[in-house]
């Protein structure tokens, strides 16, 4: 089972796009809870989160881990969409992997090479799925998601993700 963990702040629209791509899992039951951790925002954030049936905290993304009812966790940045398959290749990785690991960016998403080398890399543009475990060790010393995700040596999901557009 997994529990998705999405870190926003003031992205209501962002929010209710990735929670759209997540119905496939939920209804499959791999998707066990959807934590929104929530950084201050001043719109809408909490009302989409609360009618989509998410858990809706306040705080870091830490906070979200200790609520967390899955053994494994997959972060994603609000306005991230996974695209159809990714149900089976997250099974699959967690059933007999024990390291992290991000989704391939969706083809037509993908940036010209040197736009992806002079341009700011996100550590969840490509979402994150780690260990319960692994992450709260982690979230001991980060601050965010994003900090949490920095320089992890990650396993590659052949399936893709529609990365959210840089704010």
């Amino acid at each position: 089972m997994l529990s998705v963990l999405i870190e926003t702040l003031n992205d209501e629209e962002g929010l209710a796009r990735t929670l759209a791509s997540l119905v496939g899992g939920a209804v499959e039951g791999v998707v066990r809870d959807v934590i929104v951790c929530d950084q201050g925002s001043t719109d809408q954030t909490h009302r989409v989160a609360e009618h989509a049936g998410c858990h809706y905290v306040t705080g870091g993304v830490a906070v979200g881990i200790g609520q967390a009812k899955g053994d494994w966790l997959l972060l994603l940045e609000p306005g991230a969409r996974l695209a159809e398959g990714w149900i089976d290749e997250v099974v699959a990785h967690t059933a007999k992997q024990t390291m992290p690991a991000r989704f391939s960016r969706a083809r037509a998403d993908r940036a010209p090479f040197l736009a992806r080398v002079f341009s700011g890399n996100r550590a969840l543009a490509e979402g994150l799925v780690i260990s319960k475990r692994q992450a709260s060790a982690l979230a001991k010393s980060a601050r965010s998601a994003e900090a949490l995700a920095r320089g992890l040596a990650t396993r590659r999901l052949n399936a893709e993700i529609w990365v959210a557009p840089p704010k």
